[in-house]
C-alpha cells in the first residue's frame, strides 16, 4: 500500500455497532489485540464492511500518544501496552518505536521535551493511545 501514514496495520473486522450516522468497527490485529475505529455509516457500506472481512488500520505517528504512567483511567478507547523498540531522535521530535504485547509495531512521532520528561529509552514500557476516530479503515478494491 502507498500511503504516508506510518501506521498501516494488517486486521480482520471482527464486529461492527452499527450507529445513526457513525458506526464503531472492531478490529483484531493477529490474534489477540483489537484496535477500535469510528467511522460513518456511508463508509462503512462503501467498504462493503462484515465481519471476517481483510482491512488495514491507517493512523498517521503523531495520532498516537505515549503513556508510562500505569495508574490513570482514560477515555481513550484504543490503548495498546507494550514496550519502545526504537527512538530516532530529532532537532525538535523523535519518532518511537513501540511494539505491542501481540507483537505490532506502532510508530509514534512525539516532542523531544515529552521523550526526555517520560525519560522514554529501549526497554521503556508503555501504553500506545490512540483515539477511535482517527483510525482510518481501507481495503483492498475487489478485481
Amino acid at each position: 500500500m502507498t500511503i504516508s501514514a506510518r501506521n498501516q496495520l494488517s486486521a480482520t473486522v471482527k464486529s461492527i455497532k452499527k450507529g445513526v450516522s457513525n458506526d464503531v468497527i472492531e478490529l483484531l490485529l493477529g490474534d489477540s489485540q483489537t484496535l477500535y475505529s469510528v467511522i460513518t455509516s456511508e463508509s462503512t457500506q462503501n467498504l462493503e464492511l462484515a465481519i471476517g472481512k481483510s482491512v488495514f488500520a491507517i493512523f498517521k505517528a503523531p495520532s498516537v500518544i505515549l503513556t508510562t504512567d500505569t495508574d490513570l483511567i482514560l477515555s481513550s478507547r484504543n490503548q495498546l501496552q507494550g514496550e519502545v523498540v526504537q527512538i530516532i531522535e530529532g532537532a525538535v521530535n523523535a519518532e518511537v518505536i513501540v511494539k505491542t504485547q501481540g507483537n505490532v509495531e506502532i510508530a509514534a512521532i512525539i516532542t523531544e521535551a515529552s521523550l526526555k520528561s517520560l525519560a522514554l529509552q529501549v526497554g521503556t514500557k508503555v501504553t500506545a493511545m490512540i483515539k477511535a476516530s482517527s483510525v482510518i479503515i481501507g481495503a483492498k478494491k475487489a478485481h
